[in-house]
């Protein structure tokens, strides 16, 4: 019989390779979906940000009753269906050449996520330890960084050649994914307690704190989906040619291998989890609200790796922070619905990215965009401290010393 921690250290290496083959296949595609269908076949932003934000909202907005099913019958079945739904999104999404196949390819996608994403993060919180679990998010999101470059970089790759095979290569990374989780991840169950479905919706619904905080992280990710939908875009406008955008995941790569696993160590010993998630935001907000006054690429550049140092901050914490709230009794209700925030958020910043995006180039306020963005994550900043445990202690600095 394999023992708990050795059980624990396999969990974690399969998560590993599970998120990897997650990420290709997620970044292969993805950024290239505004670029293919705005830039390349003229669509408006604002329909393309529809498509986009329908998926966000299908996915992290039912995530609750995907990470309910997965408390009642387990992570494996769970994952193993979503990810041959995302395939089949992601395949069909080569054969969109009117909006209503784009929107349906979308929501299918989403429809996956919606089943595996939960059960695959209440995963993370059955095999760590509270002590590591921070750091091993840390870990993920270095992986992360540096698969979403390989994945945008092979994705415009083959855009030289045919946007078919992008979707054909994302659908079957996500067939590859599925067949690992169904042939490796034994058939664990998820919280402690097997228990109805309504039960752990109204066990998290009921803990206000929780609910408060994902809903006020819907700010947070309308600045966050904008590495998807305006940021490739002016991206490619600035340089002339589709490559660059994976140039622009390089630089997240590059910093991700290098400062965000340190930057983690080194502030989860001295700062909050709430102060680490409110400097990140103060950054990224920073660089959004400053993207209004740059026209060149290496300023854009500049600002783009501001962003996604202080994303490099913030998002371990938001996980952490998430995690550690989320009950033993209905895990996968909890982190599924903690995607709450990334729904609203997801689909507010998508559709509110694309019409602004639309509404600048036809008014010729370029600017309004960012500096919109700048005022919600301004907002966002407020609620945050606003929800601070002891404001008045929040940004005090703990030495390491005083730490057992």
């Amino acid at each position: 019989m394999v023992s708990a921690s050795r059980a624990r250290r396999l969990g974690k290496y399969f998560l590993l390779l599970d998120n990897l083959l997650v990420i290709l296949g997620f970044f292969v595609v993805m950024p290239l979906i505004s670029i293919r269908f705005v830039d390349g076949l003229g669509w408006a932003a604002s329909v393309v940000g529809l498509a986009l934000g329908l998926r966000q909202l299908t996915q992290q907005g039912l995530g609750i009753f995907g990470g309910s099913l997965a408390d009642r019958f387990g992570a494996r079945p769970l994952i193993v269906t979503g990810m041959l739904l995302r395939a089949a999104g992601f395949a069909s999404l080569a054969l969109a050449d009117q909006p209503w196949i784009l929107i349906a390819s979308c929501v299918v996608s989403g429809l996956g996520g919606m089943l595996f994403d939960p059960p695959r993060s209440a995963l993370i919180i059955k095999f760590t330890r509270p002590r590591e679990r921070g750091r091993f998010i840390s870990l993920m999101m270095v992986q992360d960084s540096a698969g979403s470059v390989f994945g945008a970089l092979l994705g415009s790759w083959l855009l030289s050649y045919d946007f078919h095979y992008v979707c054909w290569t994302a659908a079957g990374l996500f067939c590859l994914a599925a067949l690992c989780n169904a042939c490796l991840l034994p058939a664990y169950r998820l919280s402690i307690a097997r228990q109805p479905l309504k039960a752990g919706m109204h066990q998290v619904l009921g803990d206000k704190r929780f609910v408060m905080l994902v809903l006020t992280l819907s700010g947070y990710f309308i600045l966050g989906v904008q590495v998807m939908l305006m940021l490739p875009i002016l991206v490619k406008t600035l340089a002339g040619h589709a490559q660059a955008v994976g140039w622009m995941y390089m630089l997240d790569s590059v910093i991700a291998l290098t400062l965000l696993y340190p930057l983690a160590r080194w502030s989860e010993k001295r700062f909050s989890l709430h102060g680490r998630l409110m400097a990140g935001l103060g950054i990224m907000t920073l660089a959004m609200v400053m993207v209004a006054l740059v026209d060149t690429l290496l300023p854009l550049f500049a600002l783009i790796g501001l962003f996604y140092l202080g994303s490099s901050l913030a998002e371990p914490a938001r996980e952490t922070l998430l995690t550690s709230l989320a009950n033993p009794t209905a895990r996968g209700s909890y982190m599924g619905f903690s995607r709450i925030g990334l729904a609203f958020g997801g689909l507010a910043g998508y559709l509110g990215g694309g019409w602004l995006y639309d509404l600048g180039h036809q008014t010729g306020l370029l600017a309004l965009p960012w500096l919109i963005l700048g005022v919600i994550g301004v907002m966002t900043l407020l609620a945050l401290w606003w929800q601070q445990p002891d404001r008045d202690a929040h940004f005090e600095f703990h030495p390491a010393t005083s730490l057992h």
